[in-house]
């Protein structure tokens, strides 16, 4: 991977790899018309001058005649020559990429929202499905079938260096898909203007070799840990009345889903859609200043007390 976490000019899965040599294509093709249309003009400065100036650039008279069509015909045949080459080798990258794998072994139901992502692992068994938030694993080398829903406005699930982008929209169920070819984190981004917080919707997909995939997913599996001490109890009790009516904490009365499953959530690299990254101080100012930090967001200030909020950490801190 590059330094350049949304660079579409390099490719780390299947899908992406079809495009970037057309990527590449169009970008030296678009260079090269540039670089001819300059150095026409360049030429004709230079011929201006050496006949009088700019005196004589304004007082071309207008005449009939001349081969000035036939030099429009050879630049039109010129110019179609690469626009034909171009479109062919559109239609057949699109080709490669556009309808999902026919084998499949991991499915998700993305739903982006205003301001997360909401990823939902689903199985044909009720008790190996699961949901998290803003952070999406998949085992390497392994086509993964993508089903986005639209939940509010129009998204787009964008993933450059993986696939291409692909609408969710309110309404009906969009198909994507993506494979990544090496291990490594790959960042995500919501390409459809949605709203004051667009900028700040980010998400990341998490290559893994399929065994560390497996156990990651075995601990998704698990519910919440009771907590081992006096101050994680009563942050329980905080998160069951004040978060519950909210977020989700799988084996506690903690059961709303309208906001991010918080049963694992200090196993996720970054909070509030990729917004701060994931420790103990970003999670204190984002939940008593979560407008300060997102502006717009549905996340309200709780108001919590100094010791309310230790109380609330010490429990949150044992979502693993």
């Amino acid at each position: 991977m590059t330094s350049f976490p949304l660079s579409y000019l390099d490719a780390a899965g299947r899908r992406a790899a079809a495009v970037l040599p057309l990527t590449w294509a169009v970008i030296a093709i678009s260079a090269l018309v540039c670089l001819i249309i300059a150095l026409v003009l360049w030429r004709a400065v230079v011929r201006a001058r050496a006949n009088g100036g700019a005196a004589e650039t304004r007082a071309v008279p207008v005449t009939r005649g001349g081969n000035g069509v036939r030099w429009i015909g050879i630049g039109l045949i010129i110019s179609a020559v690469p626009l034909l080459i171009t479109l062919v080798w559109t239609m057949v990258a699109l080709a490669s990429v556009s309808g999902p794998p026919t084998q499949t072994s991991l499915t998700l139901d993305v739903t982006p929202r205003q301001w997360w992502w909401e990823v939902h692992y689903a199985s044909d068994k009720p008790a190996e499905t699961f949901s998290t938030a803003n952070e999406i694993h998949i085992p390497v080398g392994v086509p993964v079938l993508i089903r986005l829903h639209g939940a509010d406005v129009i998204h787009s699930f964008w993933v450059p260096k993986l696939t291409g982008k692909t609408d969710a929209i309110p309404g009906q169920t969009n198909l994507s898909w993506m494979q990544a070819d090496s291990p490594g984190r790959y960042r995500g981004q919501c390409a459809e203007f949605c709203g004051f917080q667009h900028a700040r919707m980010a998400f990341e997909v998490v290559a893994q070799p399929q065994d560390e995939f497996e156990r990651w997913r075995a601990q998704q599996l698990k519910g919440a840990s009771p907590p081992q001490t006096e101050a994680a109890q009563r942050g329980l009790q905080l998160v069951e009345f004040r978060c519950g009516a909210c977020h989700r904490v799988r084996g506690t009365s903690a059961g709303a889903r309208s906001a991010p499953d918080l049963t694992h959530l200090m196993s996720r690299r970054t909070i509030a859609a990729g917004t701060l990254s994931n420790n103990s101080g970003n999670l204190a100012g984002w939940i008593q200043d979560p407008q300060g930090v997102k502006p717009g967001s549905l996340m309200p200030n709780q108001y919590l007390s100094s010791s309310e909020l230790n109380d609330a950490l010490a429990y949150l801190e044992t979502l693993q």
